[in-house]
């Protein structure tokens, strides 16, 4: 069953009958008196806009707006440009093992978190921040509060459209990670925040991945093959590059794949590329980098070879405005 929330169903009184806040709750009032402990207020809300002839409840899938998704909505379509994209993770359950990824679409009226689980999460890979997507067979949960669209294997995901347009975009505010020093962070942070220096940046490094999916490749009998694909004749590259972050508290070693990784050394796929046949030339990025303030959101795990903590980077920032951040 869809939930409207109240808020929802008093702005769409305001939009189209033209009523003020405090009409509305007069209204809502009224009502909760004429059916004492029989109605909640979103009840007593929605009779009122019924009794105004203002429509409620969205269809409940189809093309919508981002401002009109609401939880338990199936088959949703919606069309939105990319602002972030986020890291795949894998993980395993007692049925197996699964992976999910996920990244924020924003139209004209809003922006979502996009939930990719299984082969869905291997889109991402050809995602960048400004791309139009088209979403369809999408369905809708609630997350701690948050509405989000999640995608399974028969959803539609389709980058670059034809004939999809979309103006400027209107994001939404991210849900604020906690700022955590390093000698705060444990295992379980799955959502925090790091501002430190960079005392040390390592060499990128480099791995074959398939060109249709993205996932890591490996050799198998003297061919690179994929797990889903088969043998590849001609792999692609992805890279990770880690740095150490020093906060006066401690030391970590934050992770930086692919996306990560360009939005730190600010280079583009293509550039990282080229470290891979020039390594001495990253030198220079080294340089650049050191020493440098560094704002990071991720999440902690542990290295399985060495037992440390380590952080994943979901969203980084170089040179933040320092006296801003220590206000926080």
């Amino acid at each position: 069953m869809l939930n409207v929330p109240i808020d929802v169903i008093v702005q769409k009184i305001k939009d189209e009958k033209g009523l003020d806040d405090a009409e509305i709750e007069s209204r809502i009032k009224v009502k909760l008196e004429q059916l004492a402990g029989l109605i909640s207020r979103e009840g007593a809300a929605h009779i009122v806009a019924n009794e105004l002839g203002v429509r409620v409840m969205p269809k409940s899938g189809g093309r919508v707006k981002i401002s009109e998704v609401l939880a338990g909505m199936r088959d949703v379509e919606v069309v939105g440009k990319v602002t972030a994209v986020y890291e795949v993770r894998e993980f395993s359950r007692a049925e197996g093992s699964g992976k999910v990824g996920n990244f924020m679409l924003a139209d004209e009226t809003g922006s979502i978190r996009i939930v990719c689980w299984g082969g869905k999460a291997d889109a991402i890979a050809e995602l960048t921040e400004g791309m139009i997507v088209k979403i369809g067979s999408a369905y809708v949960r609630e997350n701690q509060g948050r509405v989000e669209i999640h995608c399974n294997d028969r959803t539609q995901l389709l980058p670059n459209p034809a004939g999809e347009v979309v103006g400027e975009v209107k994001v939404s505010q991210r849900i604020e990670a906690a700022r955590k020093k390093i000698n705060e962070l444990t295992e379980n942070d799955a959502n925090a925040e790091l501002l430190g220096t960079i005392t040390q940046i390592f060499d990128p490094r480099f791995f074959e991945v398939c060109a249709m999916c993205q996932k890591r490749v490996k050799a198998l009998d003297g061919t690179m093959t994929c797990q889903e694909h088969g043998p590849i004749a001609i792999p692609d590259f992805s890279y990770v590059t880690n740095i150490i972050i020093d906060d006066n508290t401690g030391r970590i070693r934050a992770v930086f794949f692919r996306n990560q990784a360009q939005r730190l050394t600010n280079k583009s796929h293509e550039q990282m590329l080229f470290y891979k046949e020039n390594p001495a030339a990253f030198e220079d990025v080294k340089t650049d980098l050191l020493g440098n303030l560094i704002k990071v959101t991720g999440r902690v795990q542990r290295n399985s070879m060495t037992a440390d903590l380590e952080f994943v980077s979901q969203l980084v920032f170089l040179n933040p405005n320092l006296e801003a951040e220590l206000l926080r």
